[in-house]
This record gives C-alpha cells, sequence and structure tokens, in this order.
C-alpha cells in the first residue's frame, strides 16, 4: 500500500495543480477585472493558462500528428498510423502513405521506452517519410497494462525487437535510438545465430549507451553511485486505483518528469517564466516553439519496475552488453556472431546523456562484422535530442544515415569502406541548438 499512497499523490498533486491553473486562468480572465487597469490580473490569467496545459499534458499521449507527405508531382499524401503486431507492451506500428508504391527503404525505428512516448520521435519519423518506409516500436505506457499481463524487463524487450524485425524481414533497415541501442544490438545478433535469413540490412546505433563507462556521465554516475535497493526503495512504486494496471509496480512517470526537469533547472525555469510574459503581452500562440516541445517533454509514462531495474542492474551496472556477457532466457547472447549486418554509430560531441564513446564501442564489439560494412560519425556541437530530432539531424546526420541505407541497398554484399565521419558545420553548443531553441531531453 505505500507505494500505492505515494503513486496516488503524486496523481492528487498534478491533479491540484491543474486545477489551480484552471481557476486562475478563469478568474484572471473575467470580464469583472477588464476595467481595472493593474497588470496582476492578465499575469493571473496567464499564469493559469500555462500551468493548466502543462500539468494537463502529464496524462495524456500525444498525437503523432504526421502532417501529409508532398509527391514529385506535387499531391498531397495523406499518412495513415496504422499497427502492424500488437502486443501487450508495445505495438509495431507503421505509417502509411496513401496513394504511393512501399519504398524500396525500409525503416524500423526503436523508439525507446525511457519516460516519453515514441511520439517523440515524431519529427524523426516525418524528415524520414518522404524517403523511406517507416515503422516505429510504439511502448504503452504500463500503467494501463493490468497485472494479469505478466512482467518486462529488458529481455522482454529484446526478443519484441526480436519478433518485429522477422515479421518485417531481411530487408529491414533498423535505426535504434540512444536507450534500446544495446537491446538491438543483442536482437541483432540473436537473429545472426538462430535465424541468420531473417537478419536486418543494416543497424544504426544512435546515441546508445552501448560502453556506459567509456565515458562518463550524470546518467552513469547516478547509477554507480544508487545500490540496487535504494533505486527499488526510493523510485518503484504500484499504480494507483485510477488506472488498469492498479497494483503493477513501476517507475513512475511524473518521478521520471521531476528528474529530467532537475537536470537543466534554470534552463526549464526560464523557459517557462518567458512563456507566462508572452501570454500576459498577448504574443504566445498555440502552435509556438514552446507548446510544440512541452506538450510532448511533459507527456510522461510510466515504465515496468523490472525494465528499469534491470536496465540499470545489467547494461549499466553489470555491463552485459559491453562485456558481451548478455543472456536472454538463459541462452548467451554473442555479438560476434553478428557478421552481415552492416553497422552505423552516430554520437553527439555534446552529448550529456549518451557521451562519444558509448556507442561507437559497438563497432569493437560486432568483431565478425567486416571493416567495409562499419561507419560512425561524429556529430560537432550537438547534444543528445539533436542527433536523432533536432537541426543536426535535419542538415547532418539524416543524409549520411540515408547514404548508409542506400549503400547496403545497392550493394548488399560489397559496401563501401569503412568511414569516420564529422560534419564539419557548428551547429552550436548544448541544448538550445538540439531542438531549434528548446530543450534537450
Amino acid at each position: 500500500m505505500k507505494g500505492i499512497v505515494s503513486y496516488d499523490a503524486m496523481e492528487t498533486i498534478r491533479n491540484t495543480n491543474e486545477w489551480l491553473g484552471a481557476t486562475a486562468r478563469a478568474i484572471g480572465s473575467s470580464p469583472a477585472f477588464a476595467l481595472i487597469p493593474h497588470p496582476m490580473f492578465k499575469l493571473m490569467a496567464a499564469w493559469g493558462r500555462v500551468t493548466e496545459r502543462s500539468f494537463s499534458r502529464m496524462v495524456i499521449k500525444p498525437d503523432w500528428n504526421i502532417p501529409p507527405i508532398v509527391s514529385e508531382d506535387g499531391q498531397d499524401h495523406i499518412v495513415y498510423v496504422e499497427h502492424e503486431l500488437t502486443r501487450p507492451f508495445g505495438d509495431l506500428v507503421h505509417f502509411r502513405v496513401a496513394r504511393r508504391e512501399p519504398m524500396p527503404r525500409k525503416v524500423l525505428l526503436v523508439a525507446p521506452m525511457s519516460g516519453h512516448y515514441a511520439t517523440l520521435l515524431r519529427t524523426t519519423v516525418t524528415s524520414l517519410l518522404p524517403d523511406c518506409e517507416v515503422y516505429v516500436t510504439d511502448w504503452h505506457n504500463a500503467r494501463h497494462i493490468p497485472v494479469s499481463a505478466g512482467s518486462f524487463d529488458i529481455e522482454d524487450y529484446t526478443q519484441y525487437l526480436v519478433d518485429f524485425i522477422r515479421h518485417l524481414g531481411p530487408d529491414t533497415n533498423v535505426i535504434a535510438v540512444c536507450q534500446p541501442a544495446p537491446l538491438a544490438l543483442a536482437a541483432t545478433a540473436i537473429l545472426a545465430a538462430e535465424e541468420p535469413a531473417a537478419q536486418p540490412r543494416s543497424l544504426i546505433l544512435i546515441g546508445g549507451p552501448i560502453d556506459p563507462d567509456a565515458a562518463a556521465t550524470e546518467v552513469t554516475d547516478f547509477g554507480n553511485r544508487m545500490t540496487m535497493g535504494e533505486l527499488d526503495f526510493l523510485l518503484i512504486q504500484q499504480v494507483g486505483f485510477k488506472y488498469r494496471g492498479a497494483g503493477r509496480m513501476v517507475y513512475p512517470g511524473l518521478a521520471q518528469l521531476a528528474s529530467f526537469i532537475a537536470m537543466n533547472a534554470d534552463t526549464h525555469a526560464n523557459a517557462f517564466v518567458n512563456k507566462i510574459y508572452a501570454e500576459a503581452r498577448g504574443e504566445a500562440s498555440e502552435g509556438d516553439k514552446h507548446n510544440t516541445f512541452y506538450d510532448e517533454y511533459l507527456a510522461v509514462m510510466d515504465m515496468t519496475a523490472e525494465f528499469y531495474l534491470s536496465t540499470v542492474e545489467r547494461i549499466f551496472k553489470g555491463l552485459e552488453i559491453a562485456q558481451n556477457r548478455f543472456t536472454v532466457k538463459g541462452k548467451p547472447v554473442d555479438l560476434t556472431k553478428i557478421r552481415d549486418v552492416a553497422i552505423m554509430t552516430v554520437e553527439g560531441a555534446n552529448d550529456d546523456i549518451s557521451a562519444p564513446g558509448q556507442c561507437v564501442a559497438a563497432l569493437k564489439l560486432c568483431s565478425g562484422v567486416p571493416e567495409a560494412r562499419k561507419q560512425e560519425h561524429l556529430e560537432p556541437g550537438a547534444g543528445h535530442y539533436g542527433i536523432f530530432a533536432g537541426k543536426s539531424w535535419r542538415l547532418n546526420i539524416r543524409p549520411l544515415v540515408l547514404d548508409f541505407i542506400d549503400e547496403q541497398l545497392a550493394t548488399p554484399t560489397a559496401p563501401a569502406r569503412r568511414r569516420r565521419s564529422t560534419t564539419p558545420v557548428d551547429c552550436g553548443r548544448g541544448s538550445s541548438n538540439d531542438a531549434d531553441g528548446m530543450i534537450a531531453v
């Protein structure tokens, strides 16, 4: 009951703040105060609008809202979000472009299960759709999954990826973003050993913690400082009575959001103060950068406790992927079995979540892959968000990824030589570049 009480207390605080925001908005906007020339009422209404919106977003899953794709003949093609495979803890989603033949480039975007929904990759999907047939892993919010559905840890996650890749076929190009990179690597190794004909054509790993010890960050330091018992006691709670998953042990999305914001507290505070003043001056709009970013950033989801704890214990503390000791259902996963899959790694020079060196470690681990089928890229000036969804992705990284995929499509058995690339474009430092002036995740 202790976990449920804590979980419901957080939801009560969220709900209360949403109500306070709505109340302040209603009072400050009342016609009764319209003739009083005091800025307090405009500020009150502005604070209320920003607060109400912010706290209400925390329990809403964002829509994909993918815009139509414009073809070469100038026609708009509507994008439909279709569920290719449906599973208790996550679905395989296909973005079908109406009245368009399937594209030769087939891409599976592996979304992270790290507190935000797969819609965090909306801009990534949008940027790939004109040139690719795009699929994405759409993970479910653990609070909506009944306890009867069972548990879900990193081994189950890996098996989901194996099933999704097998379903899509060997012409698939897998792009794993951030947290799932080591598990996508493990899933590829499983297919290489057990079902070589189902292996993906290429594997692109973007900002993932393949070897967390390769470069220290606040994330790795936190994982090393805290014992598993402390993490279990301090972070894990039971879903409250309001949701279908009542009683399930989770790492709550609201608790994760608090830690996200704490990492850049001053930047977030300034962003909200500026937004309130813009609202009061009448300069804000529904679709401005603040709303666009925070509508997604504040929408958080619960992770199953076993997934979070096994990730910390086995990927970060135990270094099972980094040392090629990972197992699934008791069977060793040998990364050296990967021989026929081209592998590319992408890192951001200013990434403070998965620092340079952590992701590129995959190339050394995959010793069975010829050097000619490996490629690494370090993006100067880019932070974590920028390498898959920000300016750096759009201008520099996306073209490199598409070129890498095309090399495998054109000559799958003899692609171009291994390359180490850095982009000479200076995109600025830190998180402000990552989201075109907003905050990096």
